[in-house]
């Protein structure tokens, strides 16, 4: 972070430990922080999930609506992002200072998320050409401690592994008005298909080598960042029996992008974006047997029935 102090020492020990591929922290050079995540947190939201990164703490909330597909992508559903840092997880971000960093946020998201290979947006469709559902994800960053992109990309895939889309009847009437039937049933919904969706790396440049998952210390020692968007592994995200029918698919980068004045070598950017793909696999089946494995939990603890009557 621009705002954190450090001496010419400090920051000395930091870049050489980088060079000998050991962090101040005791890490590695491709190793992420302990995380913690939780899903349904938001009671209102469709979806949620907060999750802490260190002393990175992001909470994301989806809403769901019907709206009409745009002309060119009629068979598409759609999704928006939108991102607040709050005053209080930085001095920086007081005042309008995390503008900025929230626009940057969003767009690498959208453009992430927007890539044919990435999220696939038809299974929001509900009449071609007619209705489809849109999607806003909410993203507050509550505290920052460094490596922002990576942990939004990581809430944000699995509060829309928790959204929940009503199941919705839809007929064409005369005219070639819709008319749609929401369920009243509150368990009649569809869980979203969401393996394939992208997580953002940030490769942190610090000497003549990237680091992940960079510190707020460490992103003050570099002058550049490389952004990696990686699509994800659907298998991951299935079931037992289910993952046993789907075969590994080839993960891509679905958007590449840079932060800071400082630049890369050709071969620096190549290990780098390899670098960044081998972090993005390993960390995608982590976080898809962490929901997995909370999906499960709470399928087993729901309650059959509310209220005296049995």
């Amino acid at each position: 972070m621009a705002g954190l102090l450090l001496s010419s020492t400090e920051k000395v020990f930091i870049v050489h430990g980088v060079q000998e591929d050991f962090r101040s922290d005791g890490r590695s050079n491709i190793d992420y922080r302990p995380m913690e995540l939780e899903t349904d947190v938001v009671s209102h939201a469709s979806g949620s999930a907060r999750l802490r990164l260190a002393n990175t703490d992001i909470l994301v909330g989806i809403k769901t609506e019907i709206d009409t597909p745009k002309p060119d992508k009629p068979d598409m559903g759609k999704i928006e992002f939108f991102v607040d840092c709050s005053a209080n997880a930085t001095p920086e971000f007081e005042g309008r200072g995390g503008e900025n960093l929230a626009s940057s946020i969003s767009n690498t998201m959208q453009r992430a998320y927007h890539s044919s290979q990435a999220f696939d947006l038809k299974q929001l469709c509900i009449v071609e050409g007619k209705q489809c559902w849109k999607l806003y994800v909410d993203i507050l960053i509550l505290e920052c401690g460094g490596n922002l992109f990576d942990a939004v990309s990581l809430a944000t895939k699995a509060a829309l592994f928790n959204t929940r889309i009503p199941l919705v009847k839809a007929l064409l009437m005369d005219g070639g008005n819709v008319d749609l039937q929401l369920s009243d049933d509150p368990y009649d919904f569809k869980f979203l298909d969401v393996g394939s969706a992208p997580l953002l790396v940030t490769l942190c440049k610090i000497g003549e080598k990237c680091v992940v998952d960079p510190s707020a210390e460490e992103e003050s020692c570099s002058v550049i960042s490389l952004i990696v968007g990686i699509t994800g592994n659907s298998k991951s995200y299935c079931a037992d029996k289910g993952a046993s029918n789907l075969s590994d698919v080839d993960i891509k980068c679905s958007t590449i992008s840079m932060n800071g004045p400082g630049s890369l070598a050709p071969k620096t950017l190549k290990n780098a974006i390899h670098q960044g793909i081998i972090a993005a696999k390993v960390l995608d089946d982590s976080l898809g047997q962490a929901l997995l494995r909370e999906r499960r939990e709470n399928i087993n603890s729901m309650k059959s029935s509310y209220g005296f009557l049995k």
